[in-house]
Parts: structure tokens; C-alpha cells; sequence
């Protein structure tokens, strides 16, 4: 919710397209993703609403308390494209849109940029403006982005283990959730 770091849970239908399920631009329900900076692991995957992006993706590793890539993002091949500039600057943020993008490196622990502050403003106010171009209504989308992989803020949240519950204090077991629908 905008300016607010508390989530809400919302059960909905999603889009499914040749046998997976996708961002669906049109109710503002994108894919997100968390992917481990530390270790090669499978990333855990999620949707979040509110983001309205309408193209392309938005990606951090600026992601309380673990500094994982955090992405969002309208597309599977967007969302790649935007880790994958990640994890070529060694942490950063970023916004991709086809072969359009943007990025601002912090490799310093994924959350310090090595260039003057100078520098690092001009380029940042760069990308926020990109993911606004992009669809985003967020006043400020990575702000938020950076925060939707704290766990210990209310209710759902994705870390790289999966999706978890700040209201229960525990991981979301989709099979179960399935079930009981």
C-alpha cells in the first residue's frame, strides 16, 4: 500500500497463459521474485498488487534485512533481464523495458555505490523516473521494493525461502492454501 510497509493478503484467480501462471498487467497483479545473492538457489516466486507496472521490470538488492535481488515485473523475460544486470554490477537497482534499461550499481555489500554522491543521485533519480514511465504509481517504487522482503513486517512478505506470514510468524505452505480454496 502506498507509503505504508504493511501488506495485505489477497486470494484471486490468476492469469494463466500456456500452462503457467503470469503478470496480469490489467488487474495490477505482477510477478515478483527473490533470489539469493549468496548461494545458487532456486529464487522464490510471488505476486504482489499495487505496483502498476504495465511493462517491464524494477529490481534491488537494496532488500531488508538480506540484501537478495528483489524484482518485480510485468514479464519472466524482464524480470531475468533485471537480476541478471544485478548480478553483473554485484547488487544495484535497475529497470528494464525491452532493450531499454537503466541501472545504478552498488557494489559495495549490494547496498553502496563506489562513485561520488553526485553520481549516484543523478543516476538513481534516472531509474526511479523509468519505473514510473513504466506504469509504477508509487512515489517510490524502490522504497517499497526494498521492503517487500522483510519478514517481520505485516502480513505477507517473500524472502528467498518463500513466501511468509508476519501475522502467523511463518512460512505460507501454498499446497495447503490450495487446498483449502
Amino acid at each position: 500500500m502506498e507509503g505504508q510497509l504493511i501488506t495485505n493478503e489477497i486470494h484471486q484467480k490468476p492469469k494463466i497463459e500456456n500452462g503457467k501462471i503470469i503478470s496480469d498487467t490489467e488487474n495490477d497483479i505482477l510477478k515478483m521474485a527473490v533470489v539469493n545473492r549468496y548461494q545458487d538457489a532456486k529464487p522464490a516466486i510471488a505476486f504482489i498488487k499495487n505496483f502498476g507496472l504495465k511493462s517491464g521490470a524494477i529490481a534491488s538488492s537494496v532488500a531488508h534485512d538480506c540484501h537478495n535481488i528483489v524484482v518485480v515485473g510485468t514479464s519472466d523475460e524482464e524480470i531475468c533481464k533485471a537480476v541478471n544486470i544485478l548480478i553483473e554490477n554485484k547488487g544495484g537497482v535497475c529497470a528494464v523495458n525491452g532493450l531499454e534499461s537503466k541501472s545504478l550499481a552498488l557494489p559495495v555489500a549490494g547496498i553502496m555505490s563506489d562513485k561520488d554522491g553526485w553520481e549516484t543521485g543523478k543516476a538513481y533519480q534516472e531509474i526511479d523516473a523509468m519505473a514510473k514511465q513504466l506504469g509504477s504509481n508509487l512515489k517510490a517504487p524502490f522504497m517499497t521494493l526494498s521492503f517487500m522482503a522483510l519478514l517481520v513486517i505485516p502480513d505477507l512478505k517473500l524472502s528467498d525461502k518463500g513466501l511468509f506470514s508476519g501475522n502467523s510468524f511463518s512460512f505460507v505452505d501454498l499446497e495447503v492454501e490450495k487446498e483449502n480454496r
